[in-house]
């Protein structure tokens, strides 16, 4: 990592609030929030109101100073149902719910994948035509952001596998299905994927661990399921390509699912998952302190520092952020950090309760800051 390549000392996780426009323009192509999703065609009348906010969004990072461009998810109706329906057979419900934490906490239902037939890769790729009008609209870096293949297992594993009585074959089958869209995206140019996960982080917190044990699982053999799916995807990285994992704790608008320092996965995400860089969520006590990240210590991998949050509107101090990056070299050598927002500012299309406003601060306050510390 430097200056020149990802990630970037000021980066982002990706998705950026949806203007009214995109939201109006989807309406009747998504239907109700918990109706059933699955793929379907776009009407080329959606996919011109795309275009023209996708260039927007492109000139919202670079007007902020940001190297690391993204499409700000303008063309998801969230960060994993648009990719994982797209891979045939894979068709998603909800049912299960699950507390999203915020000052009060308030429950909603959850995602459940279901998979009615055999996933494939469909011939050309997901995220390909969006990357290849990324990168004909900016000099900078376009990154293209993946869900986890583990979403399924976001809350314990609820999900049918009706298309696959071997449920080994579905891995083998969905794994497969993401080395073939690495591939893709590398041969149409692409240099910087990011990994939207999670799952693993849920090990850290122990109102999931008594969910999974009253669910009968074992926390530890989760664990390692978890990273042997994780592991096997990035093994299929091309060359010339920065894979990045996000660690997310769950952002909807504004909530979050998870909580918990990173103890208990700290060792296996520095040392044994194969992948170049970690954006890790650090913009609340229930992280937890830096300490966990001395994992990092004899590895090359970089750590982006989510200082900023992307869930509330109060603007973060320069001092503050800077106090707490020189906090983080106790662990981490400075030129092995980034900082970054802690998530995105709409997972879903909905958004998290801040204003375009309050965002763009935020997205120049991690530029300047940035820019002050490391000085590139």
């Amino acid at each position: 990592m430097s200056a020149l390549n990802p990630p970037f000392r000021a980066d982002h996780v990706g998705s950026l609030l949806r203007p009214q426009e995109i939201l109006e323009a989807r309406a009747s192509y998504d239907g109700p929030e918990f109706d059933p999703i699955h793929f379907k065609a776009k009407p080329d009348a959606l996919k011109k109101v795309e275009d023209k906010l996708v260039l927007e969004a492109i000139a919202i990072q670079e007007r902020a100073g940001l190297k690391s461009i993204t499409d700000g998810d303008i063309r998801r109706r969230s960060w994993y149902a648009d990719f994982m329906t797209q891979l045939g057979g894979i068709y998603i419900t909800f049912g299960h719910e699950v507390v999203f934490r915020s000052g009060a906490g308030t429950t909603r239902p959850t995602p459940q994948i279901n998979v009615g037939g055999k996933v494939v890769w469909p011939e050309g790729g997901v995220e390909v035509e969006a990357f290849k009008f990324l990168k004909a609209h900016t000099k900078h870096t376009p990154k293209i952001m993946l869900p986890t293949p583990l979403q399924a297992h976001a809350y314990g594993g609820y999900f049918s596998k009706t298309g696959y009585p071997d449920e080994a074959e579905y891995w083998s089958d969905l794994i497969d299905a993401y080395h073939k869209e690495l591939n893709a995206l590398r041969a149409a140019g692409c240099t910087y994927v990011q990994i939207d996960e999670c799952s693993l982080i849920k090990i850290c917190d122990p109102s999931f661990l008594k969910m999974f044990r009253e669910q009968g699982k074992d926390p530890e053999k989760l664990k390692a399921f978890y990273v042997d799916i994780l592991s096997r995807v990035a093994k299929g990285k091309p060359e010339g390509m920065t894979l990045a994992m996000h660690i997310c704790r769950g952002n909807s608008r504004g909530h979050w699912t998870t909580e918990g320092e990173y103890e208990e996965i700290s060792d296996v995400l520095f040392t044994e998952l194969g992948y170049d860089a970690y954006f890790l969520e650090y913009d609340s006590p229930h992280a937890g302190d830096f300490k966990p990240l001395r994992h990092a210590t004899s590895t090359n991998k970089t750590i982006v520092l989510g200082l900023v949050t992307s869930k509330a509107p109060q603007l973060e101090s320069k001092d503050e952020l800077k106090r707490r990056i020189e906090e983080a070299t106790k662990y981490v050598p400075l030129d092995r950090l980034c900082l970054s927002p802690q998530c995105g500012f709409a997972s879903s299309k909905f958004g998290n309760p801040v204003t375009q406003a309050d965002q763009d601060k935020k997205l120049r306050l991690v530029a300047e800051t940035a820019a002050e510390v490391w000085g590139d």
